[in-house]
């Protein structure tokens, strides 16, 4: 009775200060998003306040639809996103099932190795990076973003997902073996439906970094039909004059998909955190 009673304690209490750390880090989204809908004087007046009648203005939306072609800078951010996540869940679930699973010589340095990629940035490689690139033909093409992004999401995907995968019931997975599954069917079937908080953990944290990246984008893809957001929108900030309006107007769409995002994967990501803390 006091075990349930405390684990609901810890419950609430892990929600509240999650929910509390939410508030203070989207505080920041909210006074970009409040000011995208002023003029320039009152953005550097009262930038705290908001959208009067007199300070009302969509000159910044105006601008950055009429400058560059915002739609594509879009898709192509989406496509590298999406394409992505969806690399990193796929290869680091199944790197990670097979290390948790399966005992063999060298298990233990693999997953050392692969923690390596963890403390060490992708970005420190940047130079031999492009001359692969290059080498290959991929430079200004989606699929070296893709790579890259994929590269740089594997040790934290297959970090955590080993984690929880080895929680797994190993019953469970000899009675799916009894019952005729094959290997392939118990990690689908079986290993995948339950470590679903852990995946969306894995995404949100990959998704933000890759949304907002401007480093590799600037050097492998800088083409006009490959610009992704965070790249186009280095159009409005210039050396000595930067247009805030279009600017702050350009950051406000680009966060909208990771809020929606965000809430899409919040309750998972919410299990995902929380569950160490509930035992």
């Amino acid at each position: 009775m006091n075990r349930a009673r405390t684990s609901r304690l810890n419950t609430v209490a892990a929600h509240a200060a999650l929910l509390a750390w939410t508030a203070i880090a989207l505080f920041p989204v909210f006074v970009i998003l409040v000011n995208s809908f002023k003029t320039r004087r009152a953005i550097f007046a009262e930038p705290l306040s908001l959208p009067s009648e007199a300070t009302f203005s969509m000159v910044g939306y105006r601008t950055v639809m009429a400058q560059g072609d915002f739609l594509l800078y879009f898709q192509n951010s989406l496509i590298v996103t999406v394409g992505s996540l969806t690399f990193i869940l796929l290869f680091g679930a199944m790197a990670a099932f097979a290390l948790s699973e399966y005992r063999f010589r060298g298990n233990m340095l693999m997953g050392l190795y692969l923690a390596l990629g963890i403390m060490i940035p992708i970005r420190i490689g940047t130079v031999a990076i492009l001359q692969m690139m290059v080498a290959t033909g991929l430079v200004n093409t989606l699929t070296a973003l893709i790579l890259v992004y994929t590269a740089q999401g594997l040790p934290l995907a297959v970090f955590i997902l080993s984690e929880f995968m080895r929680q797994v019931s190993d019953d469970l997975k000899n009675a799916g073996r009894i019952d005729g599954m094959n290997e392939y069917a118990i990690f689908l079937r079986l290993v995948l439906p339950l470590v679903r908080p852990a995946m969306a953990t894995v995404a949100v944290f990959n998704m933000i970094p890759i949304w907002n990246d401007l480093w590799f984008p600037l050097i492998l893809a800088p083409g006009e039909a490959t610009k992704t957001l965070t790249l186009g929108s280095q159009v409005f900030i210039g050396q000595f004059v930067t247009d805030w309006n279009a600017v702050l107007s350009a950051l406000s769409l680009a966060i909208l998909p990771v809020l929606v995002l965000y809430v899409l994967f919040s309750r998972q990501l919410i299990r995902g955190i929380t569950s160490g803390a509930v035992k």
